[in-house]
């Protein structure tokens, strides 16, 4: 309750701060070109730099593209990388508000507050760590503990994890709920990419992929061996919504609970003034913005509006 009250409030700021926006374009819209090219930055004025967790870059751009449509006088450029490496970027001040499913940790967090920076924090959606195998395998489903198992090298099988990277969030994420401090390496292998993790288990039996539910969807398409893919079953083992049924990753599950896999998002806002970072934290959380989370397949934080016009003659 506390943090959907932050929400609105946050929300109603930037409503103030966009009509003041709107009102001083109107004002100088006689200006001349060279003024409009020395205008200052503001929440929807600038170029801002986002560290993106790769796994959901596919969405960012469709977010980039209808936000940009709206205010052309900003720009947004994505340095999309794996979740650790994305973190790296922020702590470099290479970039000022990240996309990333989890929160700074206290280490982290401590480089800005020594600064004195209070970050802007908001969930935007929910997705999934989707896990594959080859359909030559005779199994549909896996058990986390598996999977946990695997990681620690204590697997029944010979079969290897493939990952896109090992600085990932679905890595990271399968330790933690190992509690895992060292891999065991025999059983882990790193593609490099998403794409390569599909193609790995296209081409091998003794492979199972794991990689982000954003990621899967907007590969699988387009993917030329996709009919030796299969999405796998995971019984859900998790939390308070565990029943120990087998359930596979779709906008129904994860936002019911029942797949157990699931991870929120949060837009990091590190920005120290009142810049472009307010005006798209406002966009990927307000309603243009988690219509499109919901358009993808994905969970928005905030379910959308519908708006119904009910005419009294036909």
């Amino acid at each position: 309750m506390r943090k959907a009250i932050k929400i609105i409030f946050f929300l109603l700021m930037v409503c103030t701060a966009l009509s003041c926006s709107r009102s001083n374009k109107s004002e100088s819209a006689g200006t001349d070109s060279a003024s409009t090219n020395t205008a200052k930055e503001d929440i929807l004025v600038g170029t801002l730099h986002v560290a993106v967790d790769e796994s959901v870059y596919p969405l960012l751009k469709e977010q980039e593209e209808v936000f940009l449509s709206a205010y052309p006088n900003a720009k947004i450029q994505f340095l999309a990388k794996p979740e650790l490496l994305a973190v790296k970027e922020l702590l470099a001040d290479k970039a000022s508000v990240a996309i990333l499913a989890r929160e700074l940790n206290e280490t982290e967090a401590a480089y800005f507050k020594q600064r004195s920076i209070t970050p802007r924090v908001f969930p935007v959606w929910t997705d999934g760590i989707v896990v594959v195998n080859n359909t030559k395998q005779a199994d549909t489903s896996v058990t986390i503990e598996y999977l946990v198992e695997a990681l620690k090298g204590n697997s029944a099988d010979r079969r290897k994890l493939v990952f896109d990277n090992v600085n990932s969030s679905s890595f990271r994420q399968l330790k933690e709920l190992g509690k895992i401090d060292k891999v065991a390496g025999n059983y882990v292998e790193e593609a490099k990419t998403a794409s390569n993790v599909l193609q790995a288990v296209a081409n091998g039996s003794d492979k199972i992929g794991i990689l982000g539910y954003n990621e899967y969807m907007d590969l699988i398409s387009t993917f030329q061996n996709k009919n030796n893919i299969r999405i796998l079953s995971v019984q859900n083992t998790q939390g308070e919504k565990a029943d120990r049924q087998f359930y596979k990753p779709n906008q129904s599950t994860i936002a019911t609970g029942q797949y157990p896999l699931r991870r929120t998002f949060y837009v990091l806002n590190y920005q120290p003034n009142m810049g472009l970072g307010i005006g798209f934290s406002a966009f990927l959380t307000g309603d243009r913005g988690q219509r499109i989370v919901l358009r993808s397949g994905l969970v928005p934080a905030t379910m959308p509006g519908r708006e119904i016009i009910v005419r009294d003659n036909i």
